[in-house]
């Protein structure tokens, strides 16, 4: 039978950031971003499977997953922590393991722009991070909420689903929140969240229309709230948050929008030349200039604002794609791949290819 702590061991060894478990295939990692099955080991069967992932519940956990037939928690071992959700597939168990690393890496060591230093010295409103999963975004946003911790005395409130990284101690006090084991819900979390008195709010999620306005209500009261969600681009992000509203709301939710976004980060994690991957931006920041097009419901004007205002911290992610290129970190055919306007890129980098 596979021991699946030998497979944590690997996990880590191989620098993976995922292990999955499905019956009928050998364990696989990604690593890099691609698929690598792990050969060596068997395919693995039904009760080999059952019996490795129900080995790390509790009995609580075993219970609402054979009532929901899915579950996320996180599982620590030997000082790795991983992030797992368990599922149904065929009719049979599977697991999906997201390794968070042991250390929060700094803004500056994961390669991230510079302006997401000036995030951690906001006193309110909303940051999104976006991008398909798997993308960086809960790292992102961990080293941003920790440069604040190791630099501010603010309360930092985070509700997750589940707890990824835990920060260390800090000039800040950190209440993390995981769904069903801290609180019931997502809506009895934020709805509790302004008495607990925060100073900064971090939601794992923004999922649906309850988890959206509150975290506009938040951030409209006077906190910092940062969040993450699955969009493409800036654009697609905050027609995402008003679509989410009946179409009677959707004026006041642009005004509330309009008067809370500081930025928005739509990331991507783009394979390195020799190596490794490295983040790629799209960013939006909130001038006058995008509060009033999201007030005015014109969010097709977006792009062309950021194409047009590099001197304010904006960029598409064509250009921030196409720098990595000029610096020798990313190829052109790895960049086409990522970007969103191919004829954008190839433009920027004709010198180049």
């Amino acid at each position: 039978m596979v021991d699946i702590t030998e497979l944590f061991r690997l996990t880590a060894k191989d620098k993976a950031s995922d292990l999955h478990l499905i019956v009928g295939s050998s364990p696989v990692l990604r690593v890099d971003g691609e698929l690598r099955k792990l050969s060596k080991f068997p395919s693995l069967a039904e009760e080999e499977a059952e019996k490795m992932i129900f080995s790390l519940l509790t009995a609580e956990q075993k219970e609402v997953f054979l009532a929901n037939k899915e579950l996320d928690f996180s599982y620590a071992w030997q000082g790795l922590r991983f992030r797992v959700n368990i599922y149904h597939q065929k009719g049979t168990i599977a697991g999906s393991f997201r390794l968070i690393p042991e250390k929060i890496v700094s803004i500056d060591e994961l390669n991230l722009p510079s302006i997401c230093h000036q995030f951690t010295s906001l006193r309110q409103g909303l940051v999104l991070i976006t991008g398909p999963s798997g993308m960086g975004k809960s790292t992102t946003l961990a080293s941003i909420i920790n440069e604040i911790n190791q630099e501010r005395s603010v309360h930092i409130v985070t509700i997750e689903d589940p707890i990824e990284y835990v920060y260390p101690q800090g000039k800040s006090i950190i209440s993390q929140r995981e769904i069903h084991f801290d609180t019931y819900s997502w809506e009895v979390a934020l709805r509790s969240t302004l008495r607990e008195d925060p100073d900064v709010v971090l939601l794992g999620e923004m999922r649906d229309y309850e988890t959206i306005a509150s975290a506009l209500t938040i951030a409209e009261t006077g906190h910092l709230v940062f969040a993450t969600l699955h969009t493409n681009s800036a654009a697609q992000a905050v027609d995402r948050i008003v679509d989410v509203f009946p179409g009677h709301q959707q004026p006041q939710v642009r005004l509330q929008l309009s008067f809370t976004i500081e930025a928005i980060l739509s990331e991507r994690l783009v394979p390195q030349i020799g190596g490794g991957r490295i983040p790629a931006f799209e960013i939006l920041v909130g001038t006058s200039a995008v509060k009033n097009t999201i007030r005015e419901g014109k969010t097709y004007l977006i792009d062309n604002i950021i194409q047009t205002s590099q001197e304010k911290g904006m960029m598409n992610l064509e250009t921030y794609l196409a720098d990595l290129i000029k610096k020798g970190k990313v190829s052109y055919e790895t960049a086409q791949s990522f970007c969103l306007r191919p004829q954008e890129l190839a433009r920027l980098v004709k010198d180049k290819i």
